[in-house]
């Protein structure tokens, strides 16, 4: 939006194809769903219009008192009137910023305070949709949602919704004082306005579109850049010997860019030229009008008044320009509250029971009966998984990657639920089950072990925030971390990086098994847990699963089989179902998928592993 003076007063006056495109359709619903979120803040609101109207109406004034400094002061010849009228004018224009300062303060306040509830209202959301909405949704998509769409809704309530209020009063206020003042050159003015805005769009979006234009041109040339400066690029160039074809490449695009800046700047003073003459239409009019007026029909008509009316002329185009871009703005709006209620509207799918049932003590078993499962409805990933795991009793699944061992372990602390049949623990569906309870009551080591930017203590008090160091210490022991602690000069205290960088493969996989146990699980749940380490570490932390494995219910996925050797019972996942199970010893010799298994994947090791044991 463009001022008398051709300085920008907002954002651009239109819309790119794209926003049209994607433009929402404003209803009633989405209206009303919009303000609810204004209505606790009625009074603040209040406060805001009333600072409007007072402020609107005040810095007019000043336009009008000129009229009386030059008619009552400077040619009258007044001194005494003068110096008071000019007083005046000070102060009303001290007040109607002071007013400003506190509108804007009240603005900055309801919008913040709104932005803070909207915030919290998408991450409660966020933090009860189900891992499908996790794997399905681009990270990057979440979080512009959470931060740069609830961000805009600031700027919408600073700006649009202020700016529409501020605009309609400053100009209901002018073009009274205009009629007041004389009903002729008041319609003149009015007439004259559109003459100022509708160049003022048509010159703005030419320099848009070539802004546009320029706009890609340099990101190609950044592309260029990124593309042949970076270390893999430059060895490739040099390679193939390209050099001279990027040159090229690099100087016709900067070509390109040259032409379309110079034809921005052009536009931008042949836009000038536009808009400065327009700007003198209005109160040149005026001035000979009322000079008219004033010398043949009116001597009533003061040269101060006619002064006020141009002034007053001069405060409408920046309003009227404003008012006249208002659809562009209030579109752009609503699709960023329809985007952001779009997110509000998914469907919780993982939900906790009406009336969740929370037993006294959890004894970890599992049950698995008829169970299918599907991420889209068209694709079954298990079909008709049935198994028994009993309390104290381990259970190890292997198969061919992708066959649905992750999968299935994720169904039990339900981060999916079953398309049919029934996961049990203890006996009871989990559907039913209180969701923190069956959660808390299963511990999950997972390959790809998650710390986060903190300290070792902090990582572990994750799984227990009120944990004693005794408790924490007795916890890294069973998980046989107390070795690495003590070569800590630091400790606990020991800072691990973002997601445990400063850690090796190893440390952080069993610093997530000591998170685990602080929980003092029911069912511990190892999922491939040594299946991305070296042969060392590996030892160490199957040094760690193995006590653990006799002493709690658990569910083991491996890809080795010194992982799965003591367990109770080994499942053969194939395609989703459970085509073989038993120990190692009946499986091995069966001829089957296990097999299979044990020749490409297990023997090698297996073979050394099983040596050492005898």
């Amino acid at each position: 939006m463009m001022g008398p003076g051709g300085g920008m007063r907002g954002g651009r006056g239109f819309m790119t194809e794209e926003e049209k495109a994607n433009t929402p359709k404003v209803t009633g619903a989405l209206l009303k769903r919009v303000f609810s979120y204004l209505k606790p803040y009625r009074g603040q609101l209040t406060g805001v219009l009333l600072c409007i109207v007072v402020s609107a109406t005040l810095s007019t004034l000043p336009s009008i008192l000129t009229g009386r400094i030059i008619d009552e002061g400077l040619i009258a010849g007044d001194l005494p009137v003068l110096v008071r009228l000019i007083l005046l004018s000070l102060g009303v224009t001290l007040g109607a910023n002071l007013i400003g300062v506190g509108q804007s303060y009240l603005n900055t306040w309801i919008a913040q305070h709104i932005t803070f509830d909207m915030r919290g209202q998408m991450f409660r959301h966020l933090q009860q949709m189900s891992q499908r909405f996790f794997t399905s949704t681009n990270q990057g998509e979440i979080i512009t949602r959470m931060t740069g769409d609830i961000s805009g809704v600031e700027s919408v309530i600073t700006n649009t919704f202020s700016n529409i209020l501020s605009n309609v009063c400053t100009l209901a206020v002018a073009v009274t004082a205009m009629y007041r003042k004389n009903w002729i050159l008041a319609t003149i003015g009015i007439l004259v306005v559109p003459l100022f805005a509708l160049p003022t769009r048509r010159a703005g979006k030419t320099r848009w579109t070539l802004t546009r234009q320029a706009q890609a041109c340099n990101d190609e040339i950044n592309g260029i850049l990124n593309e042949t400066m970076s270390v893999s690029g430059q060895t490739l160039v040099k390679l193939f010997t390209r050099e001279d074809y990027e040159y090229g490449r690099y100087q016709e695009a900067s070509q390109r860019m040259i032409r379309l800046n110079i034809r921005e700047k052009l536009a931008g003073r042949w836009f000038m030229v536009v808009v400065s003459t327009f700007a003198s239409i209005g109160p040149m009019l005026l001035y000979l009008v009322g000079g008219i007026l004033m010398m043949r029909y009116d001597a009533q008509l003061t040269v101060g008044d006619i002064t006020v009316l141009v002034t007053l002329l001069g405060r409408m185009y920046g309003p009227v320009n404003q008012l006249l871009n208002l659809q562009v703005e209030w579109m752009r709006s609503m699709a960023m509250f329809s985007r952001i209620f779009e997110y509000f509207d998914m469907p919780v799918e993982i939900r906790n029971p009406e009336h969740p049932l929370i037993p006294k003590e959890a004894h970890g078993a599992v049950s698995f009966s008829h169970v299918d499962f599907s991420y889209d409805g068209s694709r079954q990933i298990l079909k008709d998984v049935s198994f028994e795991l009993k309390p104290g009793h381990s259970v190890a699944i292997v198969g061919p990657s992708g066959s649905g061992k992750s999968t299935l372990i994720n169904l039990i602390p339900r981060l999916y639920d079953v398309t049919a049949g029934k996961v049990l623990f203890d006996g009871t569906d989990v559907k039913k089950l209180d969701l923190s309870w069956l959660r808390d009551s299963i511990g999950v080591v997972t390959q790809d072990t998650y710390l986060f930017n903190g300290t070792i203590r902090d990582n572990l008090l994750y799984a227990k925030p009120d944990a004693t160091d005794e408790e924490l210490l007795a916890a890294c022991d069973q998980a046989n971390v107390l070795e690495f602690l003590s070569r800590q000069e630091k400790g606990l205290d020991t800072v691990v990086g973002n997601r445990g960088l400063k850690l090796s493969g190893g440390e952080k996989q069993r610093l997530s098994i000591a998170r685990a146990l602080l929980k003092d699980p029911a069912l511990l749940i190892f999922d491939e847990a040594t299946s991305a380490l070296d042969s060392i570490s590996e030892s160490k932390i199957q040094a760690a699963i193995d006590p653990l494995v006799e002493s709690r219910t658990s569910i083991l996925i491996a890809h080795r089989l010194s992982t799965i050797l003591s367990a109770d019972e080994i499942l053969v996942l194939k395609d989703g179902q459970i085509v073989e199970h038993g120990r190692h010893e009946d499986l091995v010799n069966r001829g089957g998928v296990y097999t299979e298994l044990y020749e490409t994947q297990f023997k090698p090791r297996g073979l050394e592993q099983k040596g050492e044991k005898e």
